[in-house]
This record gives structure tokens, C-alpha cells and sequence, in this order.
């Protein structure tokens, strides 16, 4: 199956990091036009050099931000794909603060770059599709993961009720599940043994995901190939969460 997004506008915020990153370089290589976001332009500068896309900045924390850098563009679609994983931590343990933060760009930031995209997408009047990273930890709890498994569910529940008001625009709103990825930023707890390998036994695949396993599925629904898919959560997790 090929796809083809035929020049259209799609914005895709955390593009400096390695799933969006990934994501940017498959929606070009699809033929879409696309706008790279990130708080500042110095991390967005090598996937702007690599792929040619065009970039913004913006704090997901900061609402005139983002209705600045999304006002002047014609957008079909947006890959909310930014966001913060916070801290290892207990309910117990838990630190308000960073539960907060975790919140405001995960849950909040998911919310204000649809409530502003949105809005460009219903003007322009040719529908378009929003994909949502969310997390296998919105799905299943998983232990130490309260701030970030939280503010998943939360980007879940935006998910649904944005397919639910959207439809009528003829914008589809889905979301991605993605278990680990094994970056740089994931070794220090999930590749531990005590931790990784449990976790690991669980899983029919019995791996992680790669980057490009979690930015293909994401660029289908994204995409007219996925038309009649609204409201959907896809779990992209080897089959952890049907145990």
C-alpha cells in the first residue's frame, strides 16, 4: 500500500526527538508537507537539514504560543507526538510538581495544539486527521509510572471526545499506543534486568519497538487509508496489553 498525502500541511510537534523525528522523515518520504515543532529551533535544526521540512517553535505549556505559531498555517492534519515522561515514581513517592508538568505538556499541550488546529482545519473546510501518541501505560498500569500513565489516560479521553465533536468536520481524531522504545532516555530504568526482563517475558513479541514501528502506524491513520478509523486507540506494544 502506498501512501501519498499529496503536499498537504501536517504539523507534528516533539519533532526534535527520536519517534518524531522518525515520524517527520516517513510523513515526507509520504509526500506530505510538513511543519516540525519544537520548544526551540536548535533541536529541530538537523531534521529540518535531513528531510527539508519546515519548522516552529512553541511551548506546549503555553497556550499564546501555540495559537501564535498555528494561526498563519494551513493545516490537513497534526501529529500530537510532544511530551515529557517526568518521573519514576509510586503514588506514594509521587512529586506534585513534576506530576503537574507531566500533566501540562502530555495532557494539557495535547489539548491546546487540537483546540488551535482544529480550529484552522474547520476554516479551511477539507477535513484532515489528528493522531495522538499516547502510551501503553494509558491502557494497562504499569508500576513507578503514575504521572506519566495519568496524563496518557488523559490524552485517551481528548482523543475521544475530539473524534466525537470533529466528525461533523470531517476531521478524524485516533491515538497510538506505544509500549518502550529503547532510546537513551528509556535505559536507565527499563534497561535494567530486574525491570526490562519481566516486563519483556510478558510480551508475545518479546522486544521493543522500534522507532519506525511507531511512526508507520501513526502515518496510516494519519493518512486517507485509514478513512473510516475515528476514535481509535492502536496499541503498538508486541501484544503486551491483550494478556
Amino acid at each position: 500500500m502506498k501512501i501519498d498525502f499529496e503536499g498537504k500541511t501536517v504539523l507534528v510537534t516533539g519533532a526534535a526527538g527520536g519517534i518524531g523525528g522518525e515520524i517527520v522523515r516517513q510523513l515526507v518520504a509520504a509526500n506530505a508537507s510538513v511543519v516540525a515543532a519544537g520548544r526551540e529551533r536548535a533541536g529541530l535544526d538537523a531534521i529540518v537539514a535531513e528531510t527539508g521540512c519546515r519548522a516552529v517553535e512553541f511551548d506546549l505549556t503555553s497556550e499564546e504560543e501555540i495559537a501564535e505559531a498555528i494561526a498563519d498555517l494551513d493545516l490537513w492534519g497534526v501529529v500530537n507526538c510532544g511530551g515529557f515522561g517526568g518521573e519514576i515514581a509510586t503514588p506514594m513517592e509521587t512529586n506534585i510538581d513534576v506530576f503537574d508538568k507531566v500533566m501540562a505538556i502530555n495532557a494539557r499541550g495535547t489539548l491546546l495544539v487540537t483546540k488551535y488546529a482544529s480550529r484552522t482545519m474547520i476554516r479551511l473546510g477539507q477535513g484532515g486527521s489528528i493522531v495522538n501518541v499516547s502510551s501503553q501505560a494509558s491502557l494497562v498500569a504499569l508500576a513507578n509510572h503514575i504521572s506519566y500513565g495519568s496524563s496518557k489516560a488523559a490524552v485517551d479521553n481528548i482523543t475521544r471526545v475530539s473524534a466525537l465533536e470533529l466528525g461533523q468536520y470531517n476531521i478524524r481524531v485516533n491515538s497510538v499506543h506505544p509500549t518502550v522504545v529503547m532510546t537513551e532516555m528509556s535505559e536507565f530504568y527499563w534497561g535494567r534486568p530486574e525491570i526490562g526482563g519481566p516486563f519483556l517475558e510478558q510480551m508475545p513479541l518479546g522486544r521493543w519497538a522500534t522507532q519506525a514501528e511507531v511512526a508507520a502506524p501513526v502515518v496510516f491513520l494519519l493518512s486517507d487509508a485509514a478513512s473510516m478509523i475515528s476514535g481509535a486507540h492502536l496499541p503498538i506494544d508486541g501484544g503486551y496489553t491483550c494478556r
